[in-house]
C-alpha cells in the first residue's frame, strides 16, 4: 500500500513540475509577441524599455497590442499585430494639422481623404477601423471606443495613423514598418 501511495505522489509531483515548466516562458528565446511592461529590447542600435502596454479590440476576437517604449529622452510606440504573420510598426506622435490642415474637420464629417501628402511622400488610405482601447498597465477593465484611419506609403514602409476619440478629439502618429528581426535581445522584466 505504501509503495502505491509513493508512486502516486511521485507521478503527481512530475505532473505538477511538467505543468509549471509548460507555463513558464523561455527567457532565452523571447519574441516581440512576448513583450510586457518592464521588458527591454534592442532596436536601431539602442536599448528600449516598455513603459506601458495598450490593448486594442477590433471585434470578432481580434486583438492587437501597442507598447509605449522609451530610450534615453525618446518616446515611441511599438504596434504589434499578429494575424497570418506578425506586423510591427514603430511610430511617434505627430501634429495632425501638419499632416493635413483640414484633416480633423474632414474626418469629423466622415469624409476621410483617400490620399495624403506628408513629408515628401504620398500615403493612401488602407483602412478605417472602429475599435476599443484599454491601457493594460493602468486599468485593464476600462475600454474606450475610438475610430482609426491607417494610411500607408506607396513603398509600404511608412504609415500615418489618425485616431478619433469622442466627437472632436483627434491624435496622429507617423511611423515605419519593421520586421521581427529589427527587434532583438528581448529581456523580460525583473521579478
Amino acid at each position: 500500500m505504501q509503495l502505491c501511495c509513493t508512486f502516486i505522489f511521485l507521478i503527481m509531483g512530475l505532473f505538477e513540475r511538467f505543468k509549471k515548466e509548460k507555463t513558464e516562458k523561455d527567457v532565452t528565446n523571447m519574441k516581440v509577441t512576448d513583450l510586457d511592461k518592464g521588458f527591454i529590447f534592442e532596436y536601431d542600435l539602442k536599448t528600449w524599455i516598455v513603459e506601458e502596454v495598450y490593448k486594442y479590440d477590433w471585434g470578432d476576437e481580434f486583438f492587437s497590442y501597442e507598447y509605449k517604449v522609451s530610450c534615453e529622452n525618446e518616446t515611441k510606440f511599438l504596434s504589434v499585430e499578429e494575424d497570418d504573420e506578425v506586423e510591427l510598426i514603430m511610430s511617434e506622435k505627430a501634429t495632425i494639422r501638419k499632416i493635413h490642415e483640414d484633416l480633423p474637420e474632414l474626418l469629423a464629417a466622415e469624409n476621410a481623404p483617400k490620399k495624403l501628402s506628408f513629408d515628401g511622400k504620398e500615403y493612401f488610405l488602407e483602412e478605417e477601423s472602429p475599435g476599443y482601447f484599454s491601457n493594460q498597465t493602468k486599468d485593464k477593465d476600462n475600454w474606450v471606443e475610438f475610430i482609426c484611419w491607417d494610411y500607408i506609403s506607396e513603398d509600404e514602409k511608412h504609415v500615418i495613423s489618425v485616431e478619433q476619440w469622442g466627437e472632436n478629439e483627434f491624435e496622429a502618429s507617423t511611423g515605419i514598418v519593421l520586421k521581427e528581426i529589427d527587434i532583438s535581445n528581448i529581456i523580460p522584466a525583473e521579478s
